[in-house]
């Protein structure tokens, strides 16, 4: 009768030191999943057919127009002839003056070079005018960049705002379209 109630006794201390010994894992395993991050992968699965971390690409156009773009990331898509890039800054050079636009994301079509500008987009000339938009276009072949979205244009004491914008660089015009908005503070200039 001992030796049975001495087994049952370490029977049920191995079943106690068992459960508890599964509880501690457990508690652990929740606790790390909790509390784990995934590792976050620099490079992200792409179908891009190339894939190009700094890029820099200086072109000189009409009428000695010269144009810089750099970008922390690019990738090219071949079969559908565009290259979509990351963190983008474009310097352009007119003879009179220069423009600096910067966007969170672009993408440019490789045959004609006309570039879509998305996030954050931010364009600064040399002469005062800074414009901001979620979205800018720009088409080479007519001169023309162009945004649908809200704009805001500051210049000299002045600030416009719009929803929409088209301006034609050949023809030295811009429109700001949709119900316009517009501050001027007294000492602005025309």
């Amino acid at each position: 009768m001992v030796l049975i109630l001495h087994a049952t006794r370490v029977s049920r201390g191995i079943l106690i030191g068992v459960a508890l010994f599964v509880v501690i894992v457990a508690g652990v395993l929740i606790a790390k999943g909790r509390s784990g991050r995934p590792e976050s992968v620099d490079t992200a699965v792409t179908r891009a057919d190339y894939r190009i971390k700094e890029v820099h690409l200086r072109e000189e156009g009409r009428g000695g127009v010269k144009w810089q773009l750099h970008a922390d990331q690019a990738e090219t898509f071949e079969q559908s002839g565009k290259t979509i890039l990351r963190k983008v800054r474009i310097g352009i050079e007119e003879p009179s003056r220069t423009w600096e636009v910067t966007g969170d994301e672009a993408e440019m079509a490789k045959a004609s070079k006309d570039v879509q500008l998305r996030g954050n987009v931010v364009l600064v000339s040399s002469d005062g005018l800074r414009l901001e938009t979620a979205r800018l276009s720009w088409v080479g072949e007519e001169q023309r960049a162009w945004t649908d979205d809200p704009v805001t244009v500051y210049r000299a004491g002045a600030v416009v705002k719009g929803r929409g914008l088209d301006a034609r660089i050949g023809q030295q015009s811009t429109t700001i379209k949709g119900r316009v908005q517009a501050v001027f503070t007294p000492g602005a200039r025309s």
